[in-house]
């Protein structure tokens, strides 16, 4: 997967332990160490995809646009992943009888459909221990994006 798809799911796992809360990039970036250019791009995408809803001014930030249990894990990937070869073999010439192509298509379906068996809920099941872990690299809920409200 890439990077992208990798602050997707971040993102919106960050937001499904605070369904209630509205985060901002700052505070994600903060939380998770990522980089706030790349998120902003990654919100976006998200936001036109219909996963999460974005409001502006004082108090605004984004939040999930439905609950997490609505939320396909296999949708997510669909959405942020352009392209789900796990090899390009366009330019290999044992192509036309190489049996790669069709196993490696064969892994990708099998891999979404796992996905398709889970909701972003089945990822924030243990919440407190996810709460605390990321409180724990923040460095104490005072840091910007720590979550702190279990």
């Amino acid at each position: 997967m890439t990077q992208h798809t990798d602050y997707a799911l971040r993102v919106l796992i960050h937001l499904a332990m605070s369904p209630s809360v509205h985060a901002t990039i700052p505070q994600i970036a903060a939380a998770h160490q990522l980089s706030e250019n790349h998120l902003r791009k990654v919100v976006l995408h998200l936001a036109k995809g219909g996963f999460l809803a974005t409001r502006r001014g004082r108090g605004g930030g984004f939040a999930l646009a439905q609950p997490a249990e609505s939320i396909s894990l296999r949708a997510v990937v669909l959405h942020t992943e352009t392209d789900m070869r796990m090899v390009d073999c366009t330019g290999c010439k044992l192509r036309p009888v190489c049996g790669l192509p069709r196993i490696l298509n064969e892994a990708a379906s099998a891999f979404l459909g796992a996905l398709d068996s889970y909701t972003l809920a089945d990822v924030v099941q243990d919440r407190l221990g996810l709460v605390a872990t990321l409180d724990a690299m923040s460095n104490g809920p005072e840091t910007p994006g720590a979550i702190s409200d279990p």
